[in-house]
């Protein structure tokens, strides 16, 4: 019998330097395996809508067996002329482990691929 991996408690964060609606994409659960997360990475990878800005954050707490494998938070503002200065936070077990900011995006993970 296998033994169970230990689940981790991961945060991500998102906020931007003006208010500005962005679209966030982000993994709230391990895929059985690479596979079939190949075959359809938009299965894993929920999306939102959400207002952020410098006192606004967007903020989700989700578990994970395997951070180092499937944590992940991206946050862009599309195809706006606007630039919003995205950040985003990703943090494992109270650790903050990724950060990025970008005018129009940022990407958060710790994955080797």
């Amino acid at each position: 019998m296998p033994i169970p991996m230990p689940m981790h408690q991961v945060k991500y964060t998102v906020f931007a330097e003006q208010p500005f609606f962005v679209d966030i994409y982000y993994r709230d659960t391990d895929p059985p395996n690479w596979a079939d997360y190949s075959h359809n990475p938009y299965l894993f990878s929920p999306k939102v809508e959400a207002q952020v800005g410098p006192a606004q954050q967007w903020v989700l707490d989700v578990t994970l067996a395997n951070p180092d494998q499937w944590a992940m938070v991206t946050a862009t503002s599309g195809p706006s002329d606007e630039t919003p200065n995205i950040h985003c936070v990703l943090a494992v077990d109270g650790v903050v482990v990724s950060t990025d900011a970008g005018p129009k995006g940022a990407l958060c993970s710790i994955r080797s691929w």
